[in-house]
């Protein structure tokens, strides 16, 4: 699973923040340095994430690094998103600033659930977020609870049809 903060919710917003987990648990979480012209910067988005432009722009790592460092652990792999439109296009801005393609592909995990699971998502997943009582509304711990959310709806199906 991946996910990505921003600057804002729409036009004119740029990752800040990329954080991804594999499947057997390990993952990172990297602040993304801005590039000189990207300034759009929204308060409501920095209420969510908690991440100040100051700190982003003093803590942040160089584009080039980032997308070094997704290309080398994420190699060959199909990754996950829920944010599939914005995520995939604040990738992209990363990838394009570094001139670079990813080494791997990124698709949504509406497409690992049934309809049914679908429909139970939010509910899960606002389990999930309770039983880990996560206050950080950042990308790693966000990619966490996605992927927690999808094993335990992928498990319970598979309860359900062993009934």
């Amino acid at each position: 699973m991946i996910d990505v903060e921003a600057s804002g919710f729409g036009k004119g917003s740029y990752p800040i923040e990329v954080g991804f987990v594999l499947p057997d648990g390990t993952g990172d979480c990297m602040l993304i340095r801005p590039c000189e012209g990207w300034v759009h910067w929204d308060p409501a988005a920095e209420r969510l994430h908690r991440i100040p432009r100051e700190h982003v722009v003093r803590h942040g790592r160089p584009i080039i690094e980032v997308v070094a460092r997704l290309d080398a652990e994420l190699e060959g792999r199909t990754i996950y998103t829920d944010g599939w439109g914005s995520d995939y296009s604040w990738l992209s801005m990363l990838y394009e600033v570094a001139d670079r393609s990813p080494t791997y592909h990124l698709d949504s995990l509406q497409k690992l659930l049934t309809e049914d699971q679908l429909l139970d998502w939010h509910r899960v997943k606002d389990e999930v977020s309770r039983e880990t009582a996560s206050k950080r509304h950042r990308a790693s711990a966000d990619a966490r609870v996605l992927q927690a959310t999808v094993v335990r709806l992928l498990s319970s199906d598979r309860t359900d049809r062993a009934r």
